[in-house]
């Protein structure tokens, strides 16, 4: 079992943000959003898949499922760990997980103070959630302490550049950032070499999605709770003109089989 472990608030003075996140409220947004979560997670299911075919052979000890989210991989994780935990920031998502966790065990936390004991995980997964980090370098660093020796860590995250068609029809609109930001592979690989993780194998994916119309896209980002948090952040869509003109300007990304096309980089990450 798990010992928790309370955290150290200052070591996050020991690396810059890298961006601003109001925690509670992106807890709160992922909350509202977990009762419809998997409907419009097919690209998060998509990506977590990737990353657990690019898990090696063999069987751990502690798990953990660091950003659970609703809980979809808990059962596929279950199978490779004796003791599996699932841990996420919001606890509306903890509550969906709730529903599928087949004796996983759920903790509420946060992966840049994570309230567990150094060395006490063997096995840590975590799919898409690690670019919600305000400090990229503290939560790598966290993985670090928790990580036991001869451990293993798999993580997949966004870069720079993941639904730049939609920050780009947005300057039609306005010149506000709707779009939030991401690291690129080199701030990446710097963050967690920083963190103490040294030559990270790290691969790169592209992946593009198709939506018929752009409001399709809108409802699926809405629907998982990932609307925009950086700094600087519009709230909402601003009236139906605005939403007009950000459709129109977002047809120039429509793709010869008609589909709007929507592109994400996606780091598939290996460490331990």
């Amino acid at each position: 079992m798990f010992e928790m472990h309370q955290g150290n608030p200052g070591r996050s003075l020991t690396c810059e943000p890298f961006q601003r996140v109001d925690k509670r409220a992106l807890a709160r947004r992922f909350g509202a959003a977990a009762a419809s979560y998997d409907a419009h997670a097919q690209f998060q299911q998509e990506v977590g898949q990737a990353l657990l075919a690019k898990l090696p052979a063999g069987h751990w000890g502690e798990g953990l499922d660091l950003g659970c989210g609703t809980g979809f991989f808990l059962p596929a994780l279950q199978q490779r760990c004796s003791r599996l935990w699932g841990l996420d920031l919001s606890p509306g998502m903890l509550a969906q997980a709730k529903l599928r966790a087949s004796g996983a065990r759920l903790l509420c936390g946060d992966a840049e103070a994570l309230p567990l004991a150094d060395a006490s995980v063997d096995l840590l997964f975590s799919s898409l959630a690690l670019q919600w980090c305000e400090r990229p370098q503290l939560g790598f660093s966290e993985l670090k302490r928790v990580l036991r020796p001869g451990g293993q860590i798999i993580f997949s995250t966004l870069l720079s550049g993941s639904l730049w068609q939609l920050a780009q029809a947005w300057l039609v609109v306005d010149d506000k950032p709707h779009v939030n930001r991401f690291l690129d592979e080199a701030q990446l690989r710097e963050a967690l070499e920083n963190a103490g993780f040294q030559s990270p194998d790290i691969e790169v994916r592209p992946w593009s999605l198709g939506y018929g119309q752009l409001l399709e896209l809108l409802r699926d980002l809405k629907g998982i709770g990932a609307s925009q948090v950086n700094e600087g952040a519009e709230g909402g869509l601003g009236g139906r003109t605005r939403l007009a003109r950000l459709a129109e300007a977002y047809e120039a990304f429509r793709r010869p089989d008609n589909l709007l096309e929507a592109s994400y980089s996606v780091a598939l990450v290996r460490l331990g």
